[in-house]
């Protein structure tokens, strides 16, 4: 166990001391687990392939999504309705928000936030407060859907959770509307910062799509998730086969329509590979960690330091994970936590998903607090460096404590209410 728990924190610290390396640093963690005594059977069934799978057959369909210049469409005639510049960024934000609930929030902010950044230059206004909008607005809806989050997937993977049970469980509300109200009350807070920006707007000319089977595409992937929630004894990775099956139908669409197999091939290197590397290598870390008891100690630690109290515990974890997810990667984190919050049900006796989804909101939300917190604050200030403007800490936290304060408060609260 001792042996196990150093591998893992050296391993942790690699992971944060340098990222550019972290899917390489997982693989060589996993390596080291499987000299130590890992019997290698349980490595490989450690990794799970309907969450990879899901993962990689989602961004490819997003990437042929975006190509088909489909959601700059969507953003034309959403700005075309809007009055001035504080609502058109409410819209934008309000935009990105959705359509991360069904796509990677990388992927939504390098969509949406060219279309501020020609906004601003036209009206001769700073970016800076859109963009980052645009950002904490994607990360906001990743918790709401199976598919809006890696950490989302992680998460329907591990507890076994379907595309429905993100919207309705145990005849509860699910997961999607907490989200939703979480992001009322953000909103509410943009709309106080953004009071002032009452600068009339007009957008000339419209975006043409010239193509509609990727969105097609997108749709389908969700009525099959769907329809596949409904269907009993399905296959174990049916979600990960649904994703991955329909990329393959683009590709071949795409392949046909443009008869270039090296522009279709560009598709398949949209897939972020790194992050499905790294996973796999967590996979594996996790699994050895707990086999060698260190996650049900530390499990059985947490739950006697509480004495027992499931509140305290449900708020710890809640706000634990916004502090650390503020400055870590929640992609590891919630990898690694899931089996520890698991354990801990278990050992107080209770069912998980209180603890589950109070992780979730913790992690996924809490990015939103620095501008390092997630990959799309940290997409999000890329674009903006690149138009020659340096956005400070100070400048993206007006904007992402407040409007993180009041999606994850409203979350735990429901949560809470809903679930303990």
């Amino acid at each position: 166990m001792v042996t196990a728990l150093i591998i893992f924190i050296i391993t942790y610290v690699l992971l944060l001391s340098f990222p550019k390396y972290r899917a390489y640093i997982a693989l060589a963690s996993a390596v080291v687990f499987l000299i130590f005594g890992l019997p290698f059977k349980k490595a490989i069934n450690a990794i799970d392939l309907n969450v990879i799978m899901m993962i990689a057959g989602t961004m490819g369909i997003v990437s042929l999504f975006i190509e088909s210049k489909m959601p700059s469409l969507l953003a034309d005639l959403l700005i075309k309705r809007m009055p001035n510049v504080k609502w058109t960024i409410i819209a934008l934000s309000l935009f990105s928000s959705i359509i991360s609930a069904f796509i990677d929030n990388v992927a939504t902010v390098l969509m949406v936030a060219p279309v501020a950044l020609n906004i601003s230059k036209k009206l001769k206004i700073s970016p800076v407060p859109s963009i980052i909008s645009i950002a904490i607005a994607s990360n906001l809806q990743g918790a709401a859907t199976l598919v809006g989050d890696t950490t989302s997937i992680l998460l329907g993977g591990h507890a076994g959770l379907n595309f429905l049970d993100f919207f309705f469980f145990q005849g509860k509300p699910g997961l999607f509307w907490i989200v939703q109200i979480g992001a009322i009350a953000a909103t509410i807070v943009l709309l106080i910062v953004f009071r002032k920006e009452k600068q009339p707007i007009e957008v000339e000319g419209k975006t043409e799509v010239k193509d509609y089977f990727p969105t097609f595409l997108l749709l389908g992937m969700v009525l099959l998730l769907i329809i596949a929630s409904f269907i009993p004894n399905t296959p174990e990775n049916i979600n990960g086969y649904i994703c991955i099956s329909l990329l393959v139908i683009g590709l071949v669409w795409k392949l046909i329509k443009i008869k270039d197999f090296k522009e279709t091939a560009k598709t398949l290197k949209e897939i972020d590979y790194f992050t499905l590397l790294l996973l796999a290598g967590l996979f594996v870390v996790i699994e050895g960690i707990k086999e060698a008891g260190v996650i049900a100690e530390i499990s059985e630690l947490i739950s006697n330091a509480s004495k027992g109290n499931v509140f305290l515990i449900f708020t710890i974890i809640v706000w634990a994970s916004v502090l650390l997810s503020a400055f870590i990667d929640n992609i590891p984190y919630v990898a690694t936590m899931l089996p520890v919050v698991g354990a801990i049900s278990a050992n107080l006796g209770i069912e998980p998903y209180l603890l589950y989804f109070g992780l979730l909101i913790g992690a996924t939300l809490g990015g939103n607090l620095t501008p390092i917190g997630a990959s799309a604050n940290i997409a999000g200030i890329g674009i903006l460096r690149k138009e020659g403007y340096e956005v400070k800490v100070t400048q993206f936290m007006k904007l992402g404590v407040p409007f993180t304060l009041a999606a994850v408060t409203t979350g735990y609260i429901l949560v809470w209410l809903l679930w303990s």
